[in-house]
């Protein structure tokens, strides 16, 4: 059974240099998280294993974003996301998350690994705007209606989705050395 906390309106603020890994098979559950992951979540490892990964999933997340980030991987694209994370004791956290792809000896997909690190308060800033008018249509319309939204918002700004995130998110410096790391360590 998923636990849901009660929400509250605090935000759980950790360092740029700390990043959290998860690994889950093709449908979600949690396979591996790593000791940041667990700290800032506030579940245990041992909680966390076998459970949907949408136990994280903060009620201020439209749910499109979602539908667009597991149909990119299901269908083998690599994809980047700006996600509102919900903390076991209520609280949230922001994170830009990459996921990348294991395939088998066979090229089948057998999981999929997110790396994700604190999202700067300008990235947070904008995406919010975003997120809240998709979830005002959402709750109206349905996923389709936030889907349609996004589609003429990223058609104004004259960029794909992936595009958007790109240049919203790009890791510079440092940073960008780091997560290139993790990334060859854990895939």
């Amino acid at each position: 059974m998923i636990y849901r906390p009660i929400v509250l309106d605090k935000e759980i603020v950790f360092s740029k240099k700390k990043f959290i890994v998860s690994k889950t098979d093709t449908k979600g559950n949690i396979l591996f998280v790593n000791k940041n992951f667990s700290e800032i979540s506030g579940y245990s490892e041992k909680e966390l294993m076998g459970m949907p990964h949408n136990v994280s999933r903060h009620p201020d997340m439209p749910r499109a974003i979602f539908f667009l980030i597991w149909n990119s991987l299901k269908m083998g694209r690599e994809v980047s996301g700006v996600i509102k994370n919900l903390a076991k004791s209520g609280e949230y956290y922001w994170v830009i998350a990459d996921f990348s792809i294991k395939r088998n000896h066979q090229g089948e997909i057998e999981s999929f690994t997110s790396f994700r690190r604190s999202a700067p308060n300008q990235v947070i800033e904008e995406i919010e705007i975003l997120y809240e008018t998709m979830l005002d249509i959402e709750k109206k319309h349905g996923i389709k209606g936030s889907l349609s939204y996004l589609e003429s918002f990223l058609e104004e700004k004259g960029v794909s989705y992936d595009e958007f995130l790109e240049e919203l998110i790009r890791p510079k410096g440092i940073i960008a050395i780091l997560l290139s790391s993790f990334k060859s360590i854990f895939s």
